[in-house]
């Protein structure tokens, strides 16, 4: 690979923030320097979750870390675990616009700006950046958020949000050089939607660092979710589930993450009277999650079965498969193509009956538990190692600005 190679990320999201698109973005940024790409990634002063973190004012900060050069630059902080619509576009808004700032600034230390979304505003640095400075823009989706949505009622369909947002889109897929995205579906979606050819949509898959997440010998009785708790996960019906398998064997469900179902979920456990069998860890530091996946003896990624969500693959998924367990997962299209090419876990009809007896059926099958977990690490660790990923993505961006 170049050496030449220099990048401009921009992310709303990154450590020591601890979820999911933070860490995705350090392990592609850290293996991009590996391959010998120049990384530079501007992000806002650490927020989400909201109320996490204090309030910064700080208008910039600077530090290296595994060969990231990472500035952190001032945007509205929401200090309220829940704040106002008002208070969350300040986040949303405050940040592209002072990145278009910094991007100038930096101009002369990088050749292509990586974009991230959602959330979707991060296009507004590209646009700007490409319009002046004439720089590539590749534009990363990682989420078809207009028809989710639309599903789950936060937009009306046909509305005047929804059609705003359209054009938002269209324009965004029109003017950038290349479009990212973690998942054939989403390609296809995106063509159909916005007629937007396919060669300017390049598939760079969600993935896993395989060195930090492994096997272990150790397992225990206990099921596992890592991510967020979220309106998009079937997560009230996986309790549900996993009372009725108390009746037969004690079995604990370790709930790892933040989000705005947490409070609600927490109440279901409360009625349930389940308090000693779903354990509600809040986050994690990022060290601490492989080992708490690998001496559980299966992962849960529950999706709702709405055909918005059709295109998502939880990233989840990966860590379980990574760390050698099979997973009982939920919901419709690329799961399901997931399950059936890596043999690594089972689909359950999103009631709390199927996903209950999908779950039993791995239980009392220790050799299918073990076979599943070895196909889910060997196929990982020929797809879906992040190394690999970042080589794919360093290729692509080396093509398009050639």
């Amino acid at each position: 690979m170049s050496m030449k190679s220099r990048i401009l990320m921009v992310t709303q999201n990154f450590p020591p923030e601890r979820f999911g698109n933070a860490s995705r973005m350090h392990d592609l940024s850290k293996n991009l320097v590996k391959l010998g790409a120049g990384v530079m990634v501007l992000s806002p002063h650490p927020t989400f979750p909201f109320g996490s973190f204090k309030r910064k004012w700080k208008l910039h900060s600077h530090r290296t870390m595994d060969g990231i050069k990472n500035i952190n630059i001032f945007a509205w902080q929401p200090i309220d675990c829940n704040p106002s619509f008002l208070s969350r576009m300040g986040y949303y808004l405050t940040f592209p616009f002072h990145a278009i700032l910094w991007a100038l600034i930096k101009r002369k230390e990088y050749d292509v700006i990586i974009t991230t979304a959602p959330p979707i505003f991060t296009g507004i640095t590209g646009y700007f950046v490409k319009k002046i400075t004439g720089k590539k823009w590749f534009l990363d989706v990682r989420d078809l958020w207009i028809d989710a949505s639309i599903s789950l009622g936060f937009i009306k369909k046909n509305g005047f949000f929804e059609k705003l947002s359209r054009k938002y889109e269209a324009f965004w897929y029109g003017i950038c050089d290349e479009i990212t995205v973690t998942t054939e579906e989403t390609k296809n979606s995106i063509i159909e939607t916005y007629n937007i050819s396919p060669s300017k949509i390049e598939v760079i898959s969600n993935g896993v660092d395989t060195k930090a997440f492994k096997p272990l010998n150790v397992k225990k009785k206990r099921i596992i979710y890592s991510g967020l708790l979220g309106t998009a996960q079937d997560l009230e019906k996986v309790i549900l589930a996993v009372k009725k398998i108390n009746e037969k064997i004690p079995l604990e469900f370790y709930l790892v993450g933040d989000g705005d179902t947490r409070g609600d979920l927490e109440e279901l456990v409360k009625k349930e009277s389940l308090e000693d069998k779903v354990i509600f860890t809040g986050l994690l530091a990022r060290e601490e999650l492989p080992g708490l996946i690998a001496e559980s003896c299966m992962g849960i990624a529950p999706l709702k079965k709405l055909q918005s969500l059709q295109y998502a693959i939880p990233t989840k998924a990966y860590e379980y498969m990574s760390c050698g367990i099979p997973f009982v997962g939920t919901g419709k299209g690329e799961i399901e193509h997931l399950v059936e090419k890596s043999k690594a876990g089972l689909v359950a009809d999103t009631s709390v009956n199927s996903i209950y007896e999908k779950i039993m059926y791995l239980l009392e099958n220790e050799k299918l538990r073990e076979e599943m977990g070895q196909n889910g690490r060997a196929f990982v660790e020929k797809y879906n190692d992040r190394e690999k990923i970042a080589e794919k993505l360093l290729h692509s961006i080396e093509k398009v600005v050639a």
